[in-house]
């Protein structure tokens, strides 16, 4: 997918979250839950001081990707953590946008619909010309030799991998990413 936000496209999303999360809050507040309310405060919180940080790597389109792939239709719900915030380059966004874009529609043709799949990436700077990013999906993969065959293939010569983790339920690796 690579989908060209309009304004008015972005502005009606940011309000259909934020009138979701204002319904929590208020049926939380009728029910007289104030402890669900101040964890679930806390919660936007830290995942708006999260969009500002990925909004610093002066990286737009990968931060584009990462802030609207919950607006797309995956069969993954997502989550990132921008661990250190460091300025990359225009090249940097391009590789990190194509092949990130990439592996969601990978993972869109190879994640069971029908079951709760979790999408978590953490991205940290990783001595002075690197940076790391973990990839962490929880999950049912339908063909397992398909996602490795990928991650094989899909590489430039910046990028590197190591795969932590490899089961039915469960794919976990981390991406060295070369500056230039």
């Amino acid at each position: 997918m690579d989908k060209s936000w309009t304004t008015v496209e972005v502005l009606r999303q940011t309000r259909h979250d934020w009138l979701n999360k204002i319904q929590i809050i208020k049926g939380n507040l009728e029910l007289n839950k104030i402890d669900r309310v101040k964890g679930f405060i806390e919660e936007i919180i830290i995942e708006t001081q999260q969009e500002a940080r990925l909004s610093s790597l002066n990286m737009p389109k990968f931060s584009e990707l990462l802030m609207t792939a919950n607006w797309e239709n995956w069969a993954f719900n997502f989550e990132y953590e921008i661990v250190d915030v460091f300025e990359a380059s225009e090249s940097m966004d391009e590789l990190m946008y194509q092949w990130t874009k990439s592996y969601f529609q990978l993972l869109g043709e190879q994640l069971n619909p029908f079951t709760e799949n979790m999408l978590t990436i953490e991205i940290s700077k990783k001595e002075s010309r690197n940076m790391c990013c973990s990839f962490h999906l929880q999950g049912k993969l339908k063909e397992r030799d398909t996602v490795t065959k990928f991650l094989t293939n899909s590489l430039t010569e910046q990028q590197t991998v190591n795969v932590q983790s490899l089961s039915e339920e469960e794919f976990f690796f981390t991406m060295d990413v070369r500056f230039e």
